[in-house]
Parts: C-alpha cells; sequence; structure tokens
C-alpha cells in the first residue's frame, strides 16, 4: 500500500510541477526600477505594456514583435532626449492596437486604458489603411519570415510543405489581427498553392494540429519552448531574440521566392498629445543609434 502511495504522490508531484512550469514565461524583458517588483508568473504578468502608464510624456504603440528592442531603444532616446524620463509602450499585436485607437480604450484583465498614443508603427499596409489618422509617416526597418523550432528540430522539418504533415503541430498567427497571417498564407501558397493554404489553415485548424494565437510573438515562442507545438511561423527578428536570452531554438530560412519581406512605418498621430516628443522619437528613429539597435536584433534597415 505505502508503494502505491508514493507511486501517487510522484505522478501528483510531476503533474503539478509540470502544470506550473513558467521557467520560459515572458516578460522577456527588463523591468523598470521600482519599490515592489510583483510579478507573478502566470497570474500577473502583462508583458506586453512597458514603463509609466500615469502621465506619460510620450506614448508609442509598437507593432507587437518589436517588443524585443523596447528596452534598448528606450534607454538610448532617453540619453539623447533626457527630458522625456515618463514612457508608456504598448507591444500588443497591430491590429488590437489599431481597433485601441479607432475605440478610444482597450480593457487587459481588470486594467482599462484610455491612453492615445503619439507614434503608432506597423507594416506599410496597415499604416496606408489609416492614412486619415496620421500627420507624418516614416519607414524605418525591414523584416522576413522564418520557421521557428525547438532546438534539435525533432520533427526534421526544411521546408513550408513539411507543414502540411497532419503529425505537425503548428502555432499560427491569426490573420484576422495579426498581419504576419495574411504574409504567412501567401507564403503557403508560394510552396504549394491553394492545397497547402487549406490543408494547414482550415483542415488542420478543424482537428487542432494547427493552433491560431491571439498574440503571436508571446504564445508561438512559448508553445516551442513548452513542447506545444513543433514549429511556428515568424518573423526572423524573434527566432534571433530568443537565440539571444538563451531559449533552446532554432531557424529555419525560407527562400526568397516563397518569403515576404515587411516594411515597417512609423506614424505620428494627428492627435498626439505630446507633439514636440513624438517628433523627437521619430528624429530618433532614424539616427544611427536605433538602425543598430534594429540590426542587433535581426531586422534589416537598408
Amino acid at each position: 500500500m505505502d508503494k502505491y502511495i508514493l507511486l501517487s504522490l510522484a505522478l501528483f508531484t510531476s503533474t503539478v510541477t509540470k502544470a506550473q512550469d513558467h521557467r520560459f514565461d515572458p516578460p522577456w524583458n527588463n523591468p523598470p526600477e521600482s519599490a515592489l517588483n510583483f510579478t507573478v508568473p502566470g497570474i500577473d504578468n502583462i508583458p506586453d505594456l512597458y514603463g509609466d502608464i500615469e502621465n506619460p510624456q510620450l506614448t508609442v504603440f509598437f507593432a507587437g514583435n518589436q517588443f524585443m528592442v523596447v528596452d534598448d531603444l528606450l534607454t538610448s532616446f532617453k540619453m539623447e532626449y533626457p527630458q522625456y524620463g515618463r514612457i508608456f509602450v504598448e507591444t500588443l499585436p497591430p491590429g488590437i492596437l489599431a481597433k485601441q485607437i479607432k475605440g478610444g480604450s482597450i480593457t487587459i484583465g481588470n486594467l482599462r486604458i484610455t491612453h492615445k498614443p503619439d507614434i503608432y508603427t506597423a507594416s506599410k499596409r496597415a499604416i496606408n489603411e489609416m492614412a486619415e489618422y496620421f500627420s507624418h509617416t516614416q519607414i524605418y526597418c525591414y523584416n522576413n519570415i522564418c520557421l521557428m523550432v525547438p532546438k534539435g528540430n525533432p520533427r526534421r522539418i526544411k521546408t513550408l510543405s513539411d507543414l502540411g504533415n497532419p503529425k505537425v503541430r503548428i502555432s499560427m498567427p491569426n490573420p484576422q489581427w495579426e498581419g504576419i497571417g495574411e504574409q504567412i498564407k501567401a507564403s503557403y501558397k508560394k510552396a504549394g498553392g491553394e492545397q497547402l493554404v487549406k490543408k494547414i489553415m482550415t483542415d488542420k485548424v478543424k482537428d487542432g494540429s494547427t493552433y491560431l494565437t491571439k498574440i503571436h510573438h508571446r504564445e508561438s515562442p512559448m508553445r516551442i519552448l513548452y513542447a506545444q507545438a513543433d514549429v511556428a511561423p515568424v518573423w526572423t527578428s524573434e527566432v534571433v531574440y530568443q537565440k539571444l536570452i538563451g531559449h533552446p531554438v532554432e531557424g529555419i530560412a525560407i527562400p526568397d521566392a516563397q518569403n515576404t519581406t515587411a516594411t515597417y512605418v512609423a506614424a505620428k498621430l494627428k492627435t498626439a498629445p505630446h507633439s514636440a516628443a513624438a517628433d523627437a522619437f521619430l528624429k530618433f528613429m532614424n539616427s544611427p543609434t536605433a538602425k543598430q539597435i534594429y540590426q542587433k536584433y535581426g531586422f534589416t534597415v537598408d
């Protein structure tokens, strides 16, 4: 009887440990200094809100896949413009940020945010669709798509066509609110025609082997790291970043003929509450310092 009890306890402990395994959880950025840091993985953890939410002197809504540049970018910006010490940044998916801009608010958990952004960054297509909201726009970097897999690539994935395998679990950005989703679908079509698109985006979604994310720049790396997915189409910068922070992932290049290059644009809102700060930030985004930061994380700037 004692053996059975010990075995049950061991199994229970193993299950609980696995359920509470947060070793790869965000936030992956460095938190701001504060009198108290009360971040609890899996419970009280808001990785896509940064800085000073109270009375910010500059508010920036960044395309979500650029969360990795925030630490270096804001540190360098504040060194050049020390008068702007209080900055609030969101790095949610660009489609969600667009809805927030248009609607005027967003609620995350129990927190309601009504800040108006000074700057919004997104793909060129997304910015063009909202052109009437902006007084100034400028291109600042580029990115392309690759495949993120666990270190060692246990499924031996080599091409986009391999994602059509019913046994391959995919973490896929939802095209409804993540621009990368449509670009990945275009790559599927280039690699295997409408048949591959249907297989991945319809058949495999129905059987559960394609998981559609709500916030891919967080969910996809986590699903790879926690062995919930075998492959995730992501921006190249996301693989570069996960490797930089020591997470066990690898990247598989997609041939240029099947790939898509995103052009990122920074836009100043006509309703920007902090016009001078917005102008300073846009000027900084064109500086060699900002370009070097983007290059560090796998973006291209020319």
